[in-house]
């Protein structure tokens, strides 16, 4: 019989190893051919509980043309022997676990005959320390650093940043799981949903810490409003407009003369009918200064 006669139905690339050829031939007639083969199979996984899922792979025997009548697939031995011969075959696990490998038969018909179909399932755990290490635990320290950072004051701009970096490291974080995960899963797995979480708790931290210093912020701005008025209440002599200070200021700046010069002045002060532009300026002067401080005392 040919070897290719055989086929696995999950084998996704050409086998690359060498055919053997030889036989074993046994003193009661029968014939051994044995060829071993590198398989490459598909397996739809499950990841719903990563990195603690457990996976269980097919690969299934059947033959490509003949019928039961002509060729019989028979299993190699019971399941707890074949776990057994397994665990001793693998060498390297890497990261998964192998935990047991079972059989079963099932009979088709896809030719109008019937065809025996041998299904070996393969169980194997995920190795999850790795994970944990890698990226449970350091997601939950971000947020045990974003909870401590309401120790820190909220009257600079330290906290906000630093919340703002923990926020984008944790965002770092899942992509570095989206690249991660494969995405043959038909629910969001649990631990996208953790790091959701984990990242909605933080947002929620910096927009609480936002809305506090925006809120202390005006309450300062109230209270130095409230310290003005208050100032402003108990020296009223600040209320003068600024004319009226601006007129103090120049009488204040006019030089004072002798008693004899404030006479010459006086006498020398023209009359109420005789006009002159230093007369219209001192009358004017005069007037406003009497208005603003008749004003100020109203």
């Amino acid at each position: 019989m040919d070897a290719r006669s055989a086929a696995i139905e999950e084998m996704t690339e050409q086998d690359k190893a060498t055919p053997s050829s030889h036989l074993k031939i046994s003193f009661y007639g029968a014939v051994e051919f044995r060829n071993d083969q590198v398989v490459v199979s598909t397996c739809k996984m499950e990841v719903y509980k990563f990195p603690f899922d457990i996976q269980s792979c097919n690969i299934s025997f059947k033959s490509v043309m003949h019928s039961d009548d002509e060729l019989m697939l028979v299993e190699f031995t019971k399941n707890v022997d074949l776990t057994k011969k397994s665990r001793q075959t693998i060498k390297t696990q890497y990261e998964w676990i192998f935990i047991n490998m079972s059989e079963r038969k099932k009979t088709i018909n896809h030719f109008g005959f019937n065809q025996t179909v041998v299904v070996y399932t393969i169980t194997m755990k995920r190795r999850s320390v790795l994970y944990i290490v890698n990226f449970l635990l350091p997601i939950l320290f971000f947020l045990g650093l974003d909870f401590a950072s309401f120790l820190l004051s909220d009257t600079g701009g330290e906290k906000v940043g630093f919340k703002v970096t923990v926020l984008l490291a944790v965002t770092v974080m899942q992509l570095i799981l989206n690249d991660i995960l494969p995405p043959s899963s038909d629910k969001i797995p649990l631990i996208a949903i953790y790091c959701i979480g984990i990242f909605s708790l933080m947002l929620l931290s910096l927009l609480e810490t936002i809305l506090v210093m925006y809120l202390i912020d005006k309450d300062h701005k109230s209270t130095d409003k409230k310290e003005e008025n208050q100032k402003l209440n108990e020296n009223p002599e600040d209320k003068q407009s600024p004319l009226l200070c601006c007129c103090t200021r120049i009488r204040k700046l006019i030089p004072s003369g002798s008693a004899e010069d404030t006479v010459k002045e006086d006498q020398s002060f023209p009359e109420e009918g005789s006009s002159g532009p230093h007369t219209e300026v001192s009358l004017v002067m005069e007037k406003v200064y009497e208005e603003l401080v008749f004003a100020d005392l109203v």
